[in-house]
């Protein structure tokens, strides 16, 4: 499914999401349950605030910017039909002194049956024509006479006039009469503003809680995955490249990451968009929202079509990169073969063919995402055009009020939004769950050196060591020592020697119980290395290898390795035992001295005795040299053997 190097092959990408993997991964964040419900709750208000902003825009129109009014003619109504009407929209009507004659806003016409408005209109009752509705407040202006004598009183001490007349005044004048319609709309100016600072407010802690819980999630589970690492045999490393372990605890994680901050409650919040965008359309207007809403098959048509395209240009890729990946690592970590042997420009040419086929690959992507934006933004345009066509008539005919209209077409223009955001972390949703199912994989290995449930351990440990009848295998079909028996007495020095692939090697991972034996059992000082807890047996043993592995940091912490109850003085005595104490006190911080990656600062003779001193550090009964001097030069070796002489003594 993966390469060696963690990147995504061809293969298993599209299966199915698992929905134990889901329920697994969810037992990470019931933790932080609280926090996750807290950043659910603020996006829930965050999308109703955004959601809030349009409807704001439709009240400023309606009620402040055009506030027109239509006139309903009471006294052409038959006594039934007026007390019915009456009964179901007397606290929307504004009736004259008179009471012959009855005003309705825009913005509440449309709570009317549209089948009783066009009855109306038919018989004369609604009839063209709209007005304006000036307060009692204004009224008192002594400056606009004549439009008392033009207009309507109403029951509530206002006045209704024809709009045109209010076109025939100077703007100042019309200024005066609509300073209440000023003063709503600075107050929703007002709102909105303090909507839009309340919703940056919120996304900042909600993008802070949601990155705080995806940080300390992978935190759990990374440490999680590298303490199973730890614990796992040599049988385990065996079989997994470095390369792999690492990217499961970096780049897999990282997957997870992006899935927990950019998809979980971002998706939670698309579809709270997308339901609340629906629910408004249909309270604004429900016919002209099924009109919209038509175009919605035709969307998840298309977004399901390009998600599969995307995930073929996808898979293609993440193999092309992985390629990439695997030949930079291998040129890289071999520069100083592939400089012996002048070979600079043929890897050159292979990899300018990797780097075109990723290229390519990554060309197939980009058109994918090239067609299906500009399409979703097409789409976006035709709704936002069938709204000005449709909805545009319906605004001129009444049964529909121009803030209603603008209100509807920055609803659909959010709605395409939510729609290419899902489509968009589909893939990544992809490659988290890939990597959770990889990530899980590795957790439920156990190939672990099991610890005794009663660690025993002699009184006295000498050093004694003695195979009886031992035969093992790294594959049971391929034995690679078969009922080996000997003994070592304390004190003395064994040489085991043999050919390459004899099993030397083997028999020290052995005495260090990196391997069970397959059968036989192995002592130390007559107890069987399995009954020996691994710190206790690995504190007795002593083993320097002919490769040495030296970690960044100072000379002292090499030799330490933070083993617990060694002391620094503990580790001085073993640099002197080991002959290293000379070639410490030349560097310029002593046992301070910073040392690179893989002790590239030191020579491979002064690696191997820094070696040397971290076997002795811990006193150990049993040393073993693993061809510790086949690499050294005769003046170290000289060194070596004469602190193993010292030590045997």
């Amino acid at each position: 499914m993966f390469g060696e190097y963690g990147h995504m092959e061809e293969g298993r990408l599209g299966r199915p999401y698992d929905l134990r993997l889901l329920s697994r991964l969810a037992r990470y964040a019931l933790p932080y349950r609280k926090r996750i419900s807290l950043a659910l709750f603020l996006s829930l208000v965050i999308t109703l605030l955004d959601l809030a902003v349009p409807y704001f825009s439709k009240i400023a129109i309606d009620r402040y910017i055009v506030a027109a009014w239509s006139k309903i003619r009471l006294s052409q109504m038959e006594e039934r039909v007026r007390q019915d009407f009456l009964e179901r929209h007397g606290k929307i009507l504004k009736k004259s002194r008179q009471g012959a004659e009855g005003f309705i806003s825009q913005e509440d016409l449309r709570r009317v049956d549209p089948a009783v408005l066009h009855e109306f209109r038919q018989n004369g009752i609604l009839p063209e024509g709209l007005f304006y509705r000036i307060p009692s407040g204004a009224l008192q202006d002594s400056a606009f006479p004549e439009l008392t004598r033009q207009g309507t009183l109403l029951q509530d001490g206002s006045l209704i006039v024809p709009a045109q007349t209010l076109r025939d005044l100077k703007p100042g004048e019309i200024m005066r009469i609509r300073a209440g319609d000023m003063r709503g709309l600075a107050l929703v100016g007002m709102v909105l503003l303090a909507f839009l600072l309340l919703s940056f407010g919120l996304g900042y802690w909600e993008y802070y809680i949601l990155e705080w819980v995806g940080q300390k999630i992978m935190q759990d589970i990374r440490l999680q995955l590298f303490g199973r690492m730890l614990s796992q045999g040599l049988r385990f490393f065996d079989r997994h490249p470095v390369g792999r372990l690492l990217t499961r605890a970096t780049n897999d994680i990282e997957n997870l990451n992006e899935m927990f901050k950019s998809v979980a409650v971002t998706v939670f919040k698309d579809l709270l968009i997308l339901t609340g965008i629906v629910a408004v359309l249909l309270y604004l207007n429900w016919r002209l929202a099924l009109l919209c809403l038509s175009l919605v098959p035709l969307i998840f048509g298309l977004t399901l079509l390009f998600s599969r395209m995307a995930r073929e240009a996808f898979r293609e890729l993440r193999a092309k990169v992985a390629m990439m990946n695997a030949f930079l690592q291998e040129r890289l970590t071999g520069m100083r073969t592939i400089q012996l042997f002048v070979t600079e420009a043929v890897q050159r040419e292979v990899f300018a063919g990797i780097n075109h086929e990723n290229y390519l690959a990554g060309m197939k992507q980009v058109h994918v995402f090239g067609v299906f934006v500009p399409l979703m933004e097409l789409l976006s345009a035709f709704a936002v055009a069938l709204l000005i066509w449709h909805g545009g008539g319906k605004v001129l005919g009444d049964e529909i009020t121009l803030g209603s209209l603008v209100a509807f077409i920055s609803y659909m223009q959010m709605f395409f939004r939510p729609i290419r955001d899902i489509s968009e972390k589909y893939n990544i949703m992809q490659a988290a769950m890939a990597s959770t199912e990889r990530i899980f994989e590795f957790m439920d290995q156990r190939e672990e050196i099991p610890e005794p449930a009663r660690p025993r351990q002699p009184t006295r440990t000498e050093g004694s060591l003695e195979f009886r009848d031992v035969s093992f295998g790294y594959q049971n079909d391929r034995p690679v020592l078969h009922r080996v028996s000997f003994q070592m007495r304390p004190g003395e020095m064994v040489a085991v020697v043999g050919p390459t692939g004899a099993g030397k090697t083997t028999l020290v991972s052995l005495i260090e119980r990196f391997y069970d034996p397959l059968e036989g059992t192995i002592l130390l000082d007559g107890v069987d290395l399995r009954l020996w807890s691994n710190r206790d047996l690995r504190a007795h043993i002593g083993l320097v290898m002919q490769d040495v592995f030296i970690f960044s940091g100072t000379l002292m912490d090499n030799i330490c390795l933070d083993r617990p109850g060694l002391s620094a003085e503990m580790a001085e005595r073993a640099a002197v035992q080991a002959n290293a104490a000379p070639f410490i006190s030349r560097l310029p911080n002593g046992y301070d001295q910073e040392i690179g990656e893989g002790g590239s600062n030191l020579s491979a003779g002064e690696r191997q005795l820094l070696s040397f001193a971290r076997a002795l550090a811990s006193d150990p009964r049993v040393l073993i040299l693993d061809e510790a001097t086949s690499s050294v030069d005769p003046e170290t070796e000289n060194l070596i053997q004469q602190a193993i002489f010292r030590m045997a003594e």
